[in-house]
């Protein structure tokens, strides 16, 4: 084979990877909607629950993390909460800014184990938008939900995370 048939042939692939590697996350978020993994949450307001579970109880864990860089605190102002599944439930989550410049934060929602993303019903929530915080200052930031009562008998507990990033630079980008 001589030379330009073998440059040819690698730009060829190179450019097939570069078109692979591009689509691979809209590829991954089909797969995750198929298979129910990865414990992606819905990103728009669900309805209200029509009718109440008394006879089960599900446990929910709330976890907060921080994206690297971000100071300050950002914690649910609970750790654990029992719920019956259609039952409405509140819980609030604090974020401080030590700092003196303002901020634009994103909470991204992850549910562990992932079958048991597809069953939290969140009606409001502070990840679904952005959330602007001065510097120097507190936010207290809500999300009401509600447990499916089609949730599997086999899932009892499961944990809702979020994860806090200041996408200050790219909101300016925007504007």
């Amino acid at each position: 084979m001589n030379n330009g048939k073998k440059a040819r042939n690698l730009g060829l692939l190179a450019l097939a990877m570069f078109g692979f590697g591009f689509a691979l996350v809209p590829l991954y978020d089909v797969f995750c909607d198929i298979t129910g993994l990865n414990g992606k949450t819905d990103s728009t307001a669900a309805v209200a629950a029509q009718s109440v579970n008394e006879q089960r109880a599900v446990t929910v864990e709330f976890v907060t993390y921080q994206s690297a860089g971000l100071r300050g605190e950002f914690m649910p102002s609970v750790q654990r909460l029992s719920v019956h599944p259609g039952e409405m439930h509140r819980v609030d989550f604090t974020v401080t800014n030590p700092g003196i410049s303002s901020q634009v934060l994103r909470a991204i929602p992850s549910v562990s184990p992932g079958r048991a993303a597809g069953y939290l019903r969140k009606t409001e929530c502070f990840c679904f938008q952005e959330q602007p915080l001065d510097g120097q200052a507190q936010a207290v930031m809500p999300m009401t939900f509600y447990v499916d009562e089609a949730l599997p008998a086999d899932i009892e507990v499961f944990t809702l995370s979020y994860t806090l990033y200041d996408i200050s630079e790219q909101a300016a980008g925007q504007g």
